[in-house]
């Protein structure tokens, strides 16, 4: 496994400030993966339910703190599910684009 490619995981977390309006903060990681396609079982049994596979990147497990989208080569990408691997060390991210924040 390669995970030479630099890619950034995004969380956004909102706060109410002082006078009641909800503030989006959005921080963003950085940290390398592999990437590679979703496999054609995946992006057949996501689009039975909705969802359009598109990415699956893996990483060191312990890079990734429960983000919920990641940033590849300019396109941000929702993480809809994840994979322990089997040593215990990695972790797959599938994800799908993400719709109105690509433009």
């Amino acid at each position: 496994m390669d995970r030479s490619t630099l890619v950034y995981l995004i969380k956004e977390t909102k706060t109410r400030d002082n006078t009641g309006v909800f503030q989006t903060e959005t921080v963003r990681r950085p940290v390398y993966a592999d990437v590679r396609s979703a496999t054609a079982q995946d992006f057949f049994s996501g689009a039975q339910i909705g969802l359009r596979p598109d990415l699956t990147f893996s990483l060191f497990r312990y890079d990734y703190e429960d983000e919920e989208m990641i940033e590849y080569a300019g396109r941000v990408y929702a993480i809809y599910r994840t994979y322990i691997g089997r040593q215990g060390d990695t972790i797959e991210l599938h994800t799908e684009k993400r719709v109105g924040r690509n433009g």
